[in-house]
């Protein structure tokens, strides 16, 4: 058996030299009116001979016989079609040495070309009966599946669907909005109707999986697709564009679908970068970025690594985070000159140590305690590494003049009602602060809620889903920004291409979502009705959490940028000597046992903080 799927692909062999005797035989039938003369065959016997040996030898020599026929295409039919050519040039060129009364040249041409479509002709015969006896299998195996989108995407994807071996898929049909396609065929299966009947579709067939393959839907086109969709409690998944999905052979590969994720609903346009500023300001510089193994941290190391710095060093005081990214970074760019450094922002010294010995270029403050309900039990804890963290690593990039000094920040210091909050606005408040002592580019970026990073609501959503729920969400109405990580990284990076000293930046964040409406969608994603397969629980707000989050202050101005999704926000001025006075006075209640106490020491320093707001009510 092992032998006779060693050598099955030369089945051909006998069939090709089958076909090369019929073309010539036709030929000298043509010829004779009356049959062909015994010593007319005779002499003509070695030019067919010839010939057959020919065009075995030319396809062996260009593998011919190594396509799988079963997948073959136009472009293998046009290469055994060359190849017999080529077959019937040498026979030729034998012929001018060896002249045969016979086979004149234009028989031997005539014989080439019918030999060729003879050949041709037995490789489309074997794709269409070795389909055929296929599909029966392929029809009956896999869920009820639903293809959306009707293109050259979706016919690929059946290809490759029907040319594996086992398949998790039976397609019952495929929805497209072209009503010309309606009722036609795409890969021996049928339009069912357009978006509008896929409910009804699915109900009728008994749907269990639909399939999104429209990878040039843009992110409001795909919501509306994914919202109706979400409605039948079927799994969704969706193909990715050709360009991600195409593999090294060719072809489509199913592997390639994804699941949906929380990320596809919100509609968000593409980012786009101005690599040429992204790239001069990073290449051949040393970065530092603080918090490198967090998640935006190491999102921007990854960013960062993809315009050639001179190096990167990674600086954070968890080491399992630290170790991912470095073995992640050494190993998709072999090239990046990086360190990994495990020290902590709070460690004067430590900072003075690094930034003496790698002299940074620019630097990115990503370092931070972030968890609202952990620093609200925890204040000083979020004072000691947000706001004097940050004062380190500021006064060091001062100290040693890096070029631009670049602060996260976050919308939660807008207003703040918790402690997590308020540190970030003082620590925005010491970047501007600093400015003014310094030739040092200072500046913070400040966005919103950040979509898989840790800690962030849809993990959590997603393990309450798989344990069964319930899903729990603070208030039905709370709201807030959303950005991914990516996006968020990349456009950290193109604002401080645009600093110039003493900015914040706002990102555009997009609409505001409702959490309950993402735990909605969320489970229908996952295959549930809400409420009924996995019920929402309203827990209650969470001390010092807001309804909604906001991203300017009052008392700041907005400008435009270059690019459409980043803003200048111009907030009132900080005196250096000033908050450096609070900051001492903050440094000496840091060790008071009441936290009460401290939040009042922080509230002296932001009048915006209100740490004894009441959550429930919303700001007008």
């Amino acid at each position: 058996m092992g032998f006779l799927k060693r050598y099955k692909k030369y089945a051909f062999i006998p069939v090709d030299i089958l076909c090369v005797l019929l073309a010539y035989l036709f030929t000298l039938l043509l010829r004779c009116d009356n049959g062909i003369p015994r010593e007319f065959m005779m002499e003509a016997q070695n030019t067919v001979i010839v010939g057959s040996i020919l065009t075995v030898i030319c396809l062996l020599l260009a593998r011919g016989y190594e396509n799988l026929w079963k997948y073959s295409s136009i472009r293998d039919y046009s290469k055994t079609v060359i190849l017999c050519g080529i077959a019937v040039c040498i026979l030729l060129l034998i012929k001018l040495i060896f002249p045969d009364p016979f086979l004149t040249e234009k028989l031997i041409l005539f014989s080439g070309a019918v030999s060729a479509v003879l050949i041709v002709g037995t490789r489309i015969v074997a794709r269409v009966v070795l389909s055929v006896t296929d599909l029966p299998y392929k029809m009956n195996t896999g869920e009820n599946t639903l293809i959306i989108g009707g293109g050259s995407a979706a016919k690929l994807l059946i290809d490759d669907m029907q040319r594996g071996n086992t398949q998790p898929y039976h397609i019952v049909g495929i929805i497209d909005d072209n009503p010309e396609k309606k009722g036609r065929y795409i890969g021996n299966y049928k339009v069912l109707g357009n978006r509008k009947e896929i409910l009804g579709v699915c109900e009728k067939y008994r749907v269990e999986v639909i399939i999104i393959a429209i990878p040039s839907a843009d992110s409001k086109e795909l919501q509306k697709i994914l919202t109706i969709c979400s409605e039948t409690g079927c799994k969704i998944k969706l193909m990715p564009g050709i360009e991600q999905a195409i593999q090294e052979n060719g072809k489509l590969s199913s592997k390639s679908i994804r699941d949906v994720e929380i990320e596809d609903l919100l509609e968000r346009d593409p980012i786009h970068l101005d690599n040429h500023s992204l790239k001069k300001q990073i290449s051949d510089k040393t970065v530092l970025v603080t918090g490198g193994g967090g998640s935006i941290g190491s999102e921007l190391c990854r960013q960062i690594a993809k315009y050639n710095p001179k190096k990167l060093v990674v600086v954070d005081c968890y080491e399992n985070n630290a170790y991912d990214l470095q073995q992640e970074l050494r190993y998709h760019y072999p090239e990046l000159s990086l360190d990994t450094i495990i020290a902590s922002v709070r460690d004067e010294k430590r900072l003075d140590e690094l930034f003496a010995h790698y002299r940074p270029q620019l630097v990115f403050h990503a370092a931070a305690h972030k968890h609202v309900p952990l620093m609200e039990t925890s204040p000083q804890e979020a004072i000691k590494n947000n706001v004097f963290g940050t004062w380190n690593v500021a006064h060091a990039a001062h100290k040693y003049q890096v070029e631009k000094f670049v602060l996260i920040s976050t919308d939660k210091a807008v207003n703040p009602t918790n402690i997590m909050g308020a540190t970030k606005r003082i620590c925005e408040m010491i970047t501007q602060a600093i400015q003014s002592i310094s030739e040092t580019d200072f500046v913070a970026v400040r966005f919103g809620n950040v979509l898989g990073s840790n800690g962030s609501v849809i993990p959590l959503f997603k393990r309450q889903i798989i344990h069964g729920g319930p899903v729990t969400v603070t208030h039905k109405d709370i709201t807030r920004y959303f950005m991914t990580i990516p996006e968020a990284a990349q456009l950290v990076l193109q604002a401080a291409s645009f600093a110039t000293g003493g900015e914040i930046f706002v990102l555009d964040m997009g609409k505001p979502v409702k959490i309950y409406d993402l735990a909605e969608k969320l489970i229908r994603l996952s295959g549930y009705i809400p409420d009924k397969d996995i019920h929402i629980k309203v827990t209650g707000l969470r001390p010092g959490e807001k309804l909604y989050e906001e991203l300017l202050m009052a008392e700041e101005g907005l400008t435009n940028t270059s690019h459409n999704k980043i803003f200048i926000g111009q907030p009132l001025g900080c005196r250096y000597e000033t908050l450096k006075e609070q900051l001492e006075h903050l440094k000496t209640v840091l060790w008071d046992t009441e936290p009460d106490a401290v939040k009042q020491a922080v509230s002296d320093m932001v009048d915006t903080y209100s740490p004894d707001l009441d959550c429930n009510k919303v700001r007008s």
